[in-house]
C-alpha cells in the first residue's frame, strides 16, 4: 500500500478553531463525545475475552470489568475527538460532533477525556489485576497518541496499524479472569486486527471526499479506490484464513470452525463485490459505492456473530 505525507488543515490540531458555545452543552453531548456505538463493539469483544477465559471471576467484579472497558472506550474516543476537531470541522459526516459544533468546549473535553481514561484504569487494576489494568491502559495510549495523534495525519498505513488499539478488548477481558494472556485471546486480537482495515476502507470508498477535503491520508485519497479495492480484498482473505486459526489450533470447536467458515464466506463474497464493483476510468463507483456501503454493513455483522460463535462453541465442547 501507498504511504505519504499528508499536510495538516491550516491551524493544525490544536487551534482551537470550533464555533463558540452555542448556549451550553446537553447530556447527550456528553455521551456522544464518548462514541457509544464504537463503545458497544467494543464492550462485546471485551466480554466474550471475558466468557471464554478458564477460572471464575465474581459477577460484580466482571461486571466492573466490563465497566471500565467501556469507559476506556468512551474516554479515548473523547481524546480523539478533542485531537481531531480541527478535521472533524471540515468533514460533512462529522462537523455536527459536539466539539466542532460549539457545544463542548475542547479543554472541557480534555479534562472529561484524561479523568476518565485514568480512572478506568485504576478501577480496573482495583477490581482484577494488574496485567488486565496495563493492557487497557496500553489500549487507550495506542488508540490516542499513536493512531490518533502519530499515524491518522502522516500515512496510508493509519487503519492498519491503528487497527491493534481496537483489538485488545478480548485480551483485558482474558486477563482480567485469569492475570495473564493466552492463545485464544491472542487469536481474537489478531481477527480484529485485520478486520479493522477492510472493515474501515470500505467506509473510506464512500467517505474519501470528506477525507480528501481533510487532508487526511486514507488509502482512497492517497492510493486511489481502485488499489483500495484490491487491498480490501486481499485483507478479506487474510482474515477469513486467521479466523479459522482457533479450529485449526483446537482452542475452539467445531461450533466455531463452522461459523468462521460460512461468515468468512459470506465476507469474502462482499468483498468481491466491492472489487468488481462498475467504475469509471478513475476507479470511482458508478453506484454510489452499493457494494462498498453493503460490505461495511456485512463487516459489522460478521464480527459480532463470529466472536458470538465462541462462548456458543465452549458452551458444547
Amino acid at each position: 500500500m501507498s504511504d505519504a505525507s499528508f499536510s495538516l488543515p491550516a491551524g493544525g490540531p490544536h487551534t482551537g478553531a470550533v464555533a463558540p458555545m452555542a448556549g451550553g452543552s446537553a447530556v447527550a453531548d456528553w455521551i456522544n463525545l464518548l462514541k457509544p456505538r464504537v463503545v458497544v463493539l467494543v464492550v462485546f469483544t471485551g466480554v466474550i475475552g471475558l466468557m471464554v477465559a478458564p477460572g471464575h471471576l465474581n459477577p460484580v467484579l466482571a461486571f466492573t470489568a466490563i465497566l471500565a472497558i467501556a469507559v476506556a472506550a468512551g474516554a479515548a474516543g473523547a481524546l480523539n475527538m478533542w485531537y481531531e476537531r480541527d478535521i472533524d470541522a471540515l468533514m460533512r459526516r462529522t462537523r455536527n460532533r459536539p466539539i466542532p459544533a460549539g457545544r463542548i468546549e475542547p479543554d472541557a473535553a480534555l479534562s472529561y477525556g484524561i479523568f476518565l481514561s485514568v480512572a478506568s484504569v485504576v478501577v480496573m487494576g482495583l477490581a482484577t489485576n494488574m496485567v488486565a489494568a496495563v493492557a487497557l491502559a496500553v489500549s487507550i495510549a495506542f488508540y490516542v497518541l499513536v493512531y490518533t495523534v502519530w499515524l491518522k495525519r502522516r500515512t496510508a498505513q493509519n487503519i492498519v496499524i491503528g487497527g491493534a488499539a481496537g483489538a485488545f478488548p478480548p485480551v483485558i477481558g482474558w486477563a482480567a479472569v485469569t492475570g495473564h494472556i493466552g492463545l485464544l485471546p491472542v487469536l481474537l486480537f489478531a481477527i480484529v486486527f485485520l478486520w479493522t482495515p477492510p472493515h474501515f476502507w470500505s467506509l473510506a470508498l464512500f467517505a474519501e471526499i470528506d477525507y480528501a477535503r481533510a487532508g487526511v491520508p486514507m488509502l482512497p485519497v492517497v492510493a486511489g479506490p481502485r488499489h483500495t479495492r484490491w487491498q480490501i480484498m486481499l485483507y478479506t482473505l487474510l482474515l477469513v484464513a486467521v479466523s479459522l486459526l482457533p479450529w485449526a489450533l483446537h482452542v475452539a470447536g467445531p461450533i466455531y470452525g463452522a461459523a468462521a467458515a460460512v461468515l468468512g464466506a459470506g465476507y469474502i463474497v462482499a468483498s468481491w463485490r466491492v472489487l468488481r464493483d462498475a467504475q469509471d476510468a478513475g476507479g470511482h463507483s458508478l453506484t454510489r459505492d452499493a457494494p462498498a456501503k453493503a460490505a461495511f454493513r456485512y463487516s459489522l455483522l460478521y464480527l459480532a456473530l463470529l466472536f458470538a460463535a465462541v462462548p456458543l462453541d465452549a458452551a458444547f465442547r
